[in-house]
């Protein structure tokens, strides 16, 4: 069992792919389980081949859910900490905060195209920390 932290900076909303971090972290057999340490961000697999799909990715959710001075998001009561904040929890509860990838033999069992982003749902930059255990 092994267990570590990775730091990832974020200059913003959008996608931060991590996954040479944890490939050159992990070794042996076993499940790796990661978990990001915040409300207001997501964690996911998706593709790195392409780089419209990340932002294709971040329009699609930023429609889905916009801002909260969008007359839309009226509605909202959670608002003092700025229009960003209370539509970047939404996407974080629906989105995931933790994944779990098969190692084997000290490689990360990924498909060809998938990567390990982090998913900044804030419009500031922040400093977001992953949980890695590999079990």
């Amino acid at each position: 069992m092994r267990q570590s932290r990775f730091q990832i900076s974020t200059r913003g909303a959008g996608l931060y792919e991590f996954t040479q971090e944890v490939a050159h972290w992990v070794e042996g057999d076993g499940l790796l389980t990661l978990f990001v340490r915040h409300t207001s961000c997501s964690l996911l697999i998706q593709e790195n081949a392409d780089p419209e799909v990340k932002t294709d990715l971040r329009a699609f959710f930023d429609r889905l859910v916009p801002r909260s001075d969008h007359p839309s998001m009226a509605y909202l009561r959670h608002t003092y900490e700025g229009p960003d904040d209370m539509p970047a929890h939404i996407k974080a509860a629906m989105m995931p905060v933790s994944l779990s990838i098969p190692v084997t033999q000290g490689k990360l069992a990924l498909g060809t195209w998938q990567g390990i982003y982090l998913f900044e749902h804030r419009d500031a930059p922040h400093t977001r920390e992953v949980v890695a255990h590999l079990a």
